[in-house]
């Protein structure tokens, strides 16, 4: 296929979703690119930055990462690293030095060029819960991950507007395979959803896999998928100190091919990283900052990301907490270091209620502010997250949705004040003393029917609440989750491109996928 047969095939694919688009099970605010606009808050004076880049970087030389994966080890080497066996020392000068290729914001464009989200600068993206090896709801309690469910929160991340990227497997479906998993999750993704999605760099196969897959969706020479972005990967290192390889060999792959690479210690204060936050914060930016340099030696300037899953734990237990105040300013601490770095941020909406209470609620509203405070361009399992990433919930997926709305709503808020307009001197005066607003011109002229819709969040009182059927917060999002499963409808695709995909999945199928021995 040619690259003008791409781009008509491509267009027409588009003229489809045009087509499709208004379908709606709940009224909710449309698809947009959301800008935060607040200041950030910064926890650090100038002394508090300088002392955390000197804690990163000694980390870095004087006691060094254990690169696990040996082409790592091999490239670092030829850069001038200190190597001895899997141990590797980075010079403060040549990780400023890599730091100094990575690019400023960036643009990620999925099949759909209309979903294109943007990495860095003032942006904001959302996804969804990814990674949980158990689902629970309302009528089949906790169970483990399975096809069906994957199938579910898919549909819903495709559904609700507020989510902008697929951040990976919703929820594991252990009853497929290892060796084929990826392919069938990837499949669905790509065909029943059309924002960006992620996939997992767990070894040579499942890398390359997903970025022909991608392609392949997308109708996209390999000259094309390679000039930008597509698609994204997220590794962890292995706190304290390590980097695994197969991560390593699938973000290497992924960015001499251009695609971006978000890397994100996952450092628990007291229990894989030191109790104090400014070291647990310091270890974190050392992990990340060694594979982020030994990718931009490999291909300078690619597309990265700086990613924090810093928190405590509970000591009584050893169970890591999540929405805390220790999380919160670990995130600040860390968007006030990436900025120092010139790096874009990934943070994360998480929470350790085991299911969609209030303790659930208030943490996870805890983490997403605070990814909003570190100004993180990327906030990770905004819906759905439970337990501690050990559950996916199709009902916390539905009411961490509404607060996502009524985050980003309130992002579009005008903060200025600068004209007798804007202060409304004459709706004041035209109300007067105890009289109300509702009908008066300057209130009429500006009511917008975009105002935030909850679906969700019930503002009546409580008499004609329970005079209509009262239900709990938690069986009002498990009828809205059940309402959006009956209606879902699959996001259009070029035809063509769907029997491609389809023709590689069987092919890999059949030549057995990938193995299941790191």
């Amino acid at each position: 296929m040619t690259e003008e047969q791409g781009r008509k095939r491509r267009a027409g694919g588009r003229a489809g979703m045009k087509e499709r688009a208004g379908t709606a099970a709940i009224d909710q605010m449309p698809w947009r690119r959301v800008e935060n606009s607040d200041r950030p808050t910064e926890p650090l004076d100038a002394d508090g930055v300088a002392a955390l880049h000197r804690g990163a970087m000694r980390i870095l030389s004087e006691i060094g990462i254990e690169m696990l994966n040996p082409e790592a080890i091999t490239i670092l080497k030829q850069a001038g690293c200190l190597v001895n066996g899997t141990n590797v020392r980075f010079d403060e000068a040549f990780v400023m030095e890599m730091l100094g290729h990575a690019p400023g914001p960036f643009n990620v464009t999925p099949r759909n060029p209309e979903r294109m989200i943007t990495m860095g600068g003032k942006s904001m993206v959302f996804g969804a819960v990814a990674s949980p090896p158990n689902a629970w709801d309302l009528e089949r309690g906790k169970r483990s991950g399975d096809f069906t469910s994957f199938q579910e929160f898919v549909k819903l991340s495709q559904y609700f507007n507020c989510i902008h990227i697929n951040g990976g497997y919703p929820v594991e479906p252990v009853d497929i395979h290892a060796s084929v998993r990826h392919l069938d999750c990837l499949q669905e993704l790509l065909t029943q959803t059309d924002k960006v999605v992620h996939a997992y760099s767990l070894g040579t196969e499942r890398i390359e896999d997903a970025m022909e897959m991608v392609r392949l969706a997308g109708g996209l020479s390999h000259s094309e998928f390679e000039a930008a972005p597509r698609m994204f990967t997220n590794i962890n290192s292995v706190s304290p100190l390590k980097h695994d390889h197969p991560m390593l060999d699938g973000a290497m792959r992924m960015a001499r091919r251009g695609q971006p690479v978000v890397v994100t210690p996952f450092t628990l204060a007291g229990a894989m990283a030191p109790v104090t936050m400014a070291g647990a914060v310091a270890l974190s930016l050392a992990e990340a900052l060694s594979a982020i340099a030994l990718l931009q030696y490999i291909k300078p300037g690619c597309p990265v990301m700086i990613g924090t899953f810093t928190s405590n734990v509970d000591m009584r237990t050893g169970a890591p907490a999540f929405g805390t105040p220790e999380y919160m300013r670990a995130t600040q601490m860390t968007g006030q270091m990436a900025r120092f770095y010139g790096l874009p941020m990934r943070s994360s909406g998480v929470c350790a209620g085991n299911v969609p209470d209030a303790q659930a609620m208030w943490e996870t509203c805890n983490s997403l502010w605070a990814g909003v405070q570190s100004g993180s361009h990327m906030i990770f399992h905004a819906a759905g997250w439970l337990e501690g990433g050990l559950i996916a919930s199709p009902e916390k997926f539905v009411m961490d949705c509404e607060v996502l709305q009524m985050m980003q709503r309130y992002f579009e808020q005008p903060t200025w004040a600068t004209t007798d307009d804007d202060i409304a001197l004459d709706a004041i005066r035209e109300v007067g003393a105890g009289g109300h607003y509702f009908g008066c011109a300057h209130t009429q002229a500006r009511y917008s029917t975009a105002f935030y819709a909850p679906f969700v969040s019930d503002w009546r009182n409580y008499e004609a609440w329970q005079q209509d059927g009262a239900v709990w917060t938690a069986e009002r999002a498990h009828r809205l989750y059940k309402q959006i499963l009956a209606e879902f409808e699959a996001p259009a695709m070029d035809h063509v491109a769907q029997e491609e995909l389809a023709r590689f999945v069987a092919k890999r199928k059949q030549e057995g996928g990938a193995p299941t021995d790191f």
